[in-house]
């Protein structure tokens, strides 16, 4: 029997595509120089080799950590660095098709000019057409390059498409050959932000696109015969990004509008956008706390990673992890103010563990206090103690498992707003900060105060102020620029060493979580419920009948809703040996974020549910009550099935 170990799918495809890089290699080089009547042939393989590299793309997307048969380092990274190299060979072939139909467009059209002269004539014209070829080959790389430079330019905007493009994945915008498009965003990645005439945004190929010239006409649109190949045939299925960041930072490009609309009128300064966080919370529970506060199974999918019993002292055994501190959000200043048109209905700040790429955490979200006096200053309550709600806490826990050199914390600046002309609610970033928790030697990050300036524009943007009217205002002496620099928005934190006794604690929670200080204990509760019921008190390690637990059926879901994670706070404070349901009182409206109505009827309930329980010396009593109506509990309600709630292990959200 062979001891070979069998490939993984994320290695099968790395090396489809080294096979492909020594083809695409190849190519090019006999491309460079290609003998009499071979550029069709070079052009075919060159098609087929792009399709090959498409495939194996698809191929890539579809991967999963859990599909592989043994555990793979770096996972995320491998399958990160892998998509780049056949973006590059992808684009590679791109450019090598529009060159190969060049040549092949300006010899039929030689032709085709003389095709009634003389055969002795016609001979005479491919020499010197072969001789003028050769020639000129040597000066293509040049004039490409001068073409590209062009083409990259900052401050050159429109562009015209040399060939038909078919959108491939949701966010990408379809075009046809001659139309001119306006650009909004040079990625470096080559895909950039383009609006057509009819006002629709979206993503394009670079390799796609040409200088478009004042006449009309670019370079490449003058030759009439170039065609280009579709990128996707007809009829092709639109597949979706499944890129944990995609759906908000494609919003962010297809519905700026908005924000145009309100930065035109003066309502808000340049530097605002859609809020990126807020979209993504938008999109489910991938990046909710009840998501993270679920168990994770490990990559053979039969066991817990995170949750492990220790028999010995009859409990979760401690889980340490590469990042475990607490952050204490303190002020931001200078924020600036929006204009009369909108009414702004919470403040806050969002944060979550982050990259530079993808969100590696749920998000969290503290809201900011303000006095009318000094409007630019936002503050946070640094310790919640009694009844102030927990949606104040400033004192925020953080960890995290991963390994990445590039982590940090991501805090983007939001206001809930709603627009006095149309009614419309939204919600805007006022500034986005990043704060690695590594340096480049891979020690940590000083536990200090740490003031970090606002960047405008989403964390996928770079360069970007949140107000540019500051700098433009600004004087060019070094006086002036100094104090525009202390108008500039900023926002001040602190992060906390533990002590022994607070990283015990922490210990307990998932190894990636972010949350409120001032409710930790009801986590390490519900995370110690868990661990006797997933592991001390299951018949049997391979039973996966539902459990009947309403505590643990409906926790997850309270965490994300503040209000009523106050009043467990509450009732724990009074009842520390119990959690009662008091919570699903039919009379308790919908939970909706900053909606100063919902929010203060749902307090009002939670308040004489309060008051009644401790009049009564217990829930049983308010419960059973013939003065309140209740429905029926739902199984949902009572039963907590793991197999349905429990996270793959997939770092790569």
């Amino acid at each position: 029997m062979s001891g070979r170990r069998e490939r993984g799918p994320l290695q099968r495809v790395q090396r489809r595509s080294r096979e492909l890089q020594a083809q695409v290699q190849a190519l090019r080089a006999e491309s460079a120089a290609p003998a009499p009547g071979r550029r069709e042939a070079l052009r075919q393989r060159c098609m087929q080799l792009k399709k090959l590299v498409d495939e194996n793309t698809n191929a890539l997307y579809a991967l999963k950590k859990a599909d592989e048969p043994a555990p793979v380092g770096s996972y995320s990274q491998r399958k990160e660095e892998e998509e780049k190299l056949l973006l590059k060979l992808s684009q590679q072939l791109q450019k090598l098709v529009l060159v190969l139909d060049q040549d092949n467009v300006t010899t039929s059209y030689g032709v085709d000019q003389e095709h009634q002269k003389d055969p002795q004539a016609e001979d005479e014209n491919e020499e010197e057409e072969e001789s003028e070829d050769e020639e000129s080959s040597e000066e293509e790389d040049s004039e490409e390059a001068d073409e590209d430079k062009l083409l990259d330019d900052p401050n050159v905007k429109e562009c015209i498409a040399v060939g038909n493009f078919n959108a491939q994945q949701e966010g990408d915008l379809t075009f046809m050959k001659g139309e001119v498009l306006l650009i909004h965003d040079k990625k470096a990645d080559g895909w950039w932000v383009a609006e057509n005439s009819k006002g629709e945004r979206g993503l394009v190929p670079r390799t796609y696109l040409a200088v478009h010239s004042e006449g009309g006409e670019s370079q490449a649109q003058s030759e009439e015969h170039i065609e280009v190949v579709d990128e996707t045939a007809s009829g092709t299925e639109i597949k979706k990004r499944t890129d944990s960041h995609w759906s908000a930072v494609r919003r962010a490009v297809t519905e700026n509008d908005t924000v145009e609309v309100l930065a035109a009128t003066g309502a808000v300064p340049a530097g605002f956008r859609l809020s990126t966080l807020f979209q993504l919370l938008e999109k489910g529970n991938q990046f909710r706390a009840s998501y993270f506060l679920q168990p994770e199974l490990t990559p053979s999918q039969v066991a817990f990673k995170d949750l492990v019993w220790n028999s010995e002292k009859n409990t979760i055994y401690p889980r340490p992890t590469r990042v475990s501190l607490i952050v204490t959000l303190c002020s931001c200043k200078m924020i600036p103010l929006p204009g009369l048109s909108i009414q702004v209905l919470s403040r806050h700040v969002r944060l979550c563990l982050f990259d530079g790429n993808r969100v590696l955490s749920n998000i969290h979200t503290v809201r900011a206090t303000w006095q009318p006096k000094n409007p630019q200053t936002w503050t946070f309550s640094p310790r919640v103690t009694g009844i102030l709600p927990s949606l104040l806490d400033g004192d925020c826990f953080v960890r995290s498992s991963s390994l990445s050199s590039d982590i940090g914390i991501l805090f983007e600046l939001g206001i809930t707003y709603l627009r006095h002309s149309t009614g419309e609610r939204g919600e805007l970033s006022c500034g986005w900060a990043f704060l690695k928790l590594f340096t480049s030697d891979g020690m940590p990050v000083p536990s200090k105060m740490h003031e970090l300036l606002l960047n405008g524009g989403t964390p996928y943007e770079r360069g970007i102020e949140v107000d540019p009217s500051i700098s433009r205002r600004a004087g060019s002496g070094v006086f002036h620029q100094f104090m525009a620099l202390r108008k500039q928005p900023v926002l001040l934190v602190k992060l906390r060493s533990l002590s022994v006794q607070s990283k015990a604690v922490l210990n307990l929670l998932p190894e990636t979580l972010l949350g409120s200080m001032c409710y930790i204990h009801l986590l390490i509760f519900y995370r110690q419920m868990l661990g006797d019921a997933l592991l001390k008190d299951r018949i049997s390690i391979q039973s996966a009948d539902v459990i009947c637990s309403p505590i643990l059926a409906t926790f997850p879901q309270l965490v994300d809703q503040p209000d009523l994670m106050d009043a467990l706070r509450s009732a724990w404070a009074d009842r520390e040996r119990t959690l009662k349901r008091s919570e699903k009182s039919t009379l308790l409206p919908d939970h909706k974020w900053a909606e100063e109505e919902s929010e203060a009827s749902r307090w009002r309930v939670i308040a004489d549910f309060l008051k009644k329980s401790q009049e009564n010396n217990g829930a049983l009593h308010y419960l059973l009550s013939s003065e309140n109506t209740h429905k029926a509990f739902d199984i949902s309600e009572l039963t907590y099935d793991f197999l349905r709630e429990v996270r793959e292990n997939n770092p790569g959200v």
